[in-house]
């Protein structure tokens, strides 16, 4: 029987496992919300929360530790000055998992796993709409003058 056997191993082989899971794992650090399957969001969720729950203690065993199971020295640094900080408080529980419906090609169902506390991009569009005509604008007004000190100058030479 199989039961408790303890982690899916997602068909990959253990160094294929383990890249996979380093590379998920920072990503979501870094992005913070990440797209996946279900049975790997399971996965890496498990070694997400264990990892932040390790980052909480800021301590130089602590992280060595996240070191060796993260790609990036920047995102150690982020998830023990940023992400393990606004986590303090909270005593598990760092992620969720939204679904998002079945992959066309495969009928695999896809989730989004991201920090609880992971806030959208709020923004208006209005206000990215207005940015970006008041730049065009500029740029505009930058070709202007210069087609102007172009004439200007061949008038002087003229």
């Amino acid at each position: 029987m199989k039961h408790k056997r303890g982690f899916n191993p997602l068909e990959r082989m253990q160094a294929h496992r383990k890249a996979l899971h380093r590379n998920m794992v920072t990503s979501l650090f870094k992005y913070e919300r990440i797209r996946t399957t279900k049975a790997k969001a399971l996965e890496i969720r498990r070694s997400a929360e264990k990892l932040i729950t390790r980052a909480k203690v800021d301590s130089v065993h602590n992280r060595r530790i996240v070191s060796s199971r993260l790609y990036d020295e920047g995102m150690v640094a982020k998830l023990f000055n940023d992400i393990a900080q606004r986590m303090r408080d909270r005593p598990g529980g760092y992620t969720r998992i939204i679904k998002l419906g079945e992959r066309l090609g495969d009928a695999a169902e896809i989730v989004i796993l991201e920090l609880v506390d992971y806030k959208l991009d709020t923004e208006d569009a209005s206000d990215k709409k207005a940015k970006k005509a008041a730049k065009k604008e500029d740029k505009k007004a930058s070709k202007k003058e210069k087609k102007g000190a172009e004439k200007a100058k061949a008038v002087k030479t003229a």
